[in-house]
């Protein structure tokens, strides 16, 4: 019976080394990808970049509404983290467990500003770690509001339109500041999967995920509940849901 638990004992100490190698291995091909991006293009430049496009819009001309919907349906501690949350990866982890695939990663509005900034292409582990390096450095050179704002340049919103200001201007013919809370919450929940929610689809799916959006922002009262219910009545009455 020893000679068994003893042989147990060596098989997860093995295991256990094992692991801590791929990590490390992992790790370092992702710091390897991380400083040669980098090295090529810096963070600064990127940004420097981003911003001089004649339809970036700054933070000061977007609906608090709006910034709101995306903290609340994207990263809902994003004030509150160092640009990784552990809390959220382990329950993406969870999650992606018990349903036995990937259906989320737990990332963080930081890290989806370092994937569009350098890693879209990507889809191995390494390219996580990396992201990771970069959001690392995002945070200690950028605010908060840097960072959202940018995010919010960046993304993909369906049918051909990047960035708010032309998501908005091409969906509703206004500027972000013009858009009422309905086109808020509508915008905001295209991103997270935009070939399925952009509007041209018309999809009933666009409008499911835009009463999401709705109730996460209640959940972080960033809405009231009178204004949350009506939206969510008017949006099942007209689209049937």
């Amino acid at each position: 019976m020893k000679s068994l638990f003893k042989g147990i004992k060596r098989i997860i100490i093995l295991l256990f080394l094992i692991c801590i190698f791929i990590a490390g291995y992992i790790i370092a091909d992702g710091y390897k990808l991380y400083k040669s991006v980098t090295d090529e293009v810096s963070i600064k430049e990127k940004i420097n970049e981003i911003r001089s496009n004649p339809s970036y819009v700054k933070i000061d001309e977007i609906p608090k509404d709006y910034l709101n919907a995306v903290v609340s349906i994207e990263d809902k501690r994003f004030y509150g983290h160092f640009g990784v949350d552990i809390y959220s990866i382990g329950r993406a982890f969870l999650s992606n467990l018990e349903n036995k695939k990937i259906i989320g990663g737990g990332s963080t509005i930081t890290q989806q500003l370092a994937k569009n900034l350098y890693f879209e292409q990507k889809k191995v582990l390494s390219r996580k770690v990396a992201e990771v390096f970069v959001s690392m450095d995002l945070e200690e050179e950028y605010t908060k509001d840097d960072i959202l704002e940018l995010y919010i340049n960046i993304i993909y919103y369906g049918d051909g339109y990047y960035g708010i200001g032309k998501a908005s201007n091409g969906y509703f013919s206004k500027e972000p500041k013009e858009l009422d809370i309905n086109e808020i919450t509508l915008l905001a929940g295209i991103p997270n999967a935009p070939s399925v929610y952009q509007l041209s689809n018309d999809s009933i799916y666009t409008y499911q995920r835009q009463i999401i959006v709705i109730n996460s922002m209640l959940d972080t009262n960033s809405i009231s509940q009178d204004v949350a219910q009506e939206l969510i009545k008017k949006i099942r009455e007209s689209k049937g849901i």
